[in-house]
């Protein structure tokens, strides 16, 4: 579902070049609820956006499903961010002026489509993310955890195969965030789509399959995380921090945790 190798990004800022990514390579090949986590400017948010096409990598390659996306051009790359992929950002970015289910539909408004059969596929979405009682209301008058299920449904309108999240709950209080990580890992489940989603909290981490860590521009561990909670991500998360500070690689033959049962290491 999702493949990408050696992707490389960097920045200029100022005088100083940035490098981003420095030959990511990271692969989900089934259905599921997936976590990439890592520390605050270790490239994860910038490696989603390359995985959305919100952005084109320096080098390497990006598969999703079985198309090369980082080869399109600009209209190909249009339409696939269009109905390829659904994204959803901590920011809920809904157009104030637009109810909720108008908001649904402006990806298809956009897409040249009108009528009753867009209406119903938004109100359907709306109701099965519990929203379709505040369908009429504009975000204003919606919680956050209602903004937020909003922009999934609008991610959802053309029942695209991949889910990428990033901080999808950065602005929701601990009740909100919980409801919502629930909702993703349910999603995935009823509709056998691949979630990815960018993260720094363990307790949601906790919630999904799979989750692949990242420091330093690089995915240096890949974790199947059965059996393990929110605390037992953060130590790991902390142990992956120490053997970084000691200049230790996190791969084989240094750092994290050796020999655990559900760890599954990347090659170098």
């Amino acid at each position: 579902m999702i493949s990408c190798k050696g992707l490389t990004k960097s920045y200029t800022i100022g005088n100083r070049r940035v490098e981003a990514l420095r030959g990511v390579d990271l692969s989900v090949s089934k259905p599921g609820f997936h976590a990439v986590m890592g520390p605050s400017g270790c490239g994860k948010s910038t490696l989603l956006h390359l995985l959305g096409a919100l952005d084109s990598p320096d080098s390497g390659t990006i598969e999703i499903g079985n198309q090369r996306i980082d080869a399109l051009d600009e209209k190909a790359l249009t339409a696939f961010r269009r109905t390829g992929i659904g994204m959803v950002f901590q920011q809920f970015n809904l157009i104030a002026t637009m109810t909720a289910r108008e908001n649904v539909e402006l990806p298809g408004m956009l897409a040249g489509r009108r009528g009753p059969e867009l209406r119903n596929r938004a109100i359907e979405l709306l109701e099965s993310l519990g929203v379709a009682e505040r369908a009429e209301h504009r975000p204003e008058a919606l919680s956050g955890g209602e903004q937020q299920r909003v922009a999934i449904a609008r991610a959802l309108l053309f029942s695209p195969p991949v889910l990428l999240a990033d901080e999808p709950t950065g602005n929701l209080d601990s009740r909100a965030s919980e409801g919502l990580w629930t909702l993703l890992e349910s999603l995935a489940a009823q509709r056998a789509m691949t979630v990815l989603m960018v993260t720094h909290e363990p307790a949601a981490a906790a919630h999904c399959s799979t989750v692949f860590f990242m420091r330093d521009g690089r995915v240096v561990e890949e974790i199947n995380t059965h059996g393990m909670d929110g605390g037992d991500l953060a130590a790991h998360a902390q142990r992956l921090g120490r053997a970084a500070e000691a200049h230790t690689p996190p791969g084989p033959g240094g750092g994290g945790v050796n020999g655990a049962a559900h760890l599954h290491r990347l090659r170098p």
